[in-house]
């Protein structure tokens, strides 16, 4: 019994995920992360479209490279802003946090970008890092600072690294959020009624209660952990990234941990035509792996 009990344990770790994944019943029986794609210098925020192509960014080759639902790797757009975390709004355009100038963009299918955010009461932005649009259109994003060596700029203008909302009408941007350390992933509950942020240099993530004019209050802390880049599944649990995925269900008990074979877990989000892969970008490659469960909304 004993030996039976290890191998079981091996051939979890074999597949790249620990024991508590597979009792969970949120992955593919069988199922392993598997390479889609290498040969980048820093993969980062992955976005599905309507089909369930998923766009991801190759952030310093200054490119966003497009992963289509028949397994084709094309470059979308290059130069890009050097964006950073991308999502698709519901008229599909590409948000786009394009960290070269401290923007927030929006790309149109054909790859022209509109700056829609150049900065926030006359200064620079630190520089948008990820966002989330909720169901009226309202945009979220968060804005830590890490100084970059290809910025043409100063120090840093503002005097905090908060959670900005662009109304759905994209001509009010306000600060929501400007009680963390250095605030990076950032997701919201498809009902539009929650919002996750993740303080990654405080290690810890956080929920929120969104209002109808954007403004969030009710702060929770979810979990001891913080977050590069975050996505729900249809089950309300949160994938965080770091050192592989570590998910947590909707009370913030961790039920699963998925080992990816790279330094570091930037960004993950559901894709595919059936929107039961989750797509993993990971310091030079892109990886997939089957769910059994779709991603939220």
């Amino acid at each position: 019994m004993k030996r039976m009990a290890a191998a079981a344990v091996a051939l979890a770790l074999v597949c790249g995920l620990t024991h508590s994944a597979a009792g969970q019943g949120i992955i593919a029986p069988g199922a392993a992360p598997e390479k889609l794609a290498d040969g980048f210098k820093f993969t980062e925020g992955p976005a599905v479209d309507a089909e369930g192509n998923v766009f991801f960014t190759d952030q310093p080759n200054d490119r966003i490279l497009k992963w289509s639902v028949g397994g084709k790797l094309s470059t979308f757009l290059q130069p890009c802003g050097r964006s950073n975390g991308l999502y698709f709004d519901r008229t599909g355009n590409l948000l786009a946090c394009a960290d070269e100038k401290n923007q927030l963009w929006s790309i149109d299918p054909s790859g022209k970008a509109t700056v829609l955010i150049a900065d926030y009461n006359g200064k620079l932005l630190n520089g948008p890092n990820d966002l989330w649009i909720r169901p009226d259109g309202g945009i979220y994003f968060t804005d830590p600072f890490y100084k970059r060596p290809y910025w043409k700029r100063g120090p840093t203008e503002q005097d905090a690294q908060c959670v900005y909302y662009l109304s759905p009408d994209r001509k009010t941007l306000s600060r929501v959020a400007a009680d963390l350390v250095q605030p990076n992933g950032i997701i919201g509950t498809p009902d539009g009624k929650s919002l996750y942020v993740a303080d990654i240099r405080d290690k810890k993530t956080y929920v929120y209660r969104i209002h109808q004019d954007g403004t969030l209050s009710d702060r929770k802390r979810f979990c001891e952990m913080g977050s590069d880049g975050m996505t729900i599944d249809s089950r309300g649990n949160v994938y965080l990234t770091g050192r592989g995925v570590t998910v947590f269900d909707p009370s913030g008990k961790k039920i699963a941990r998925i080992e990816v074979p790279q330094r570091w877990t930037a960004n993950v989000c559901f894709g595919g035509k059936d929107r039961k892969t989750l797509f993993i970008t990971a310091s030079k490659g892109l990886y997939g792996l089957r769910m059994a469960v779709k991603g939220a909304g």
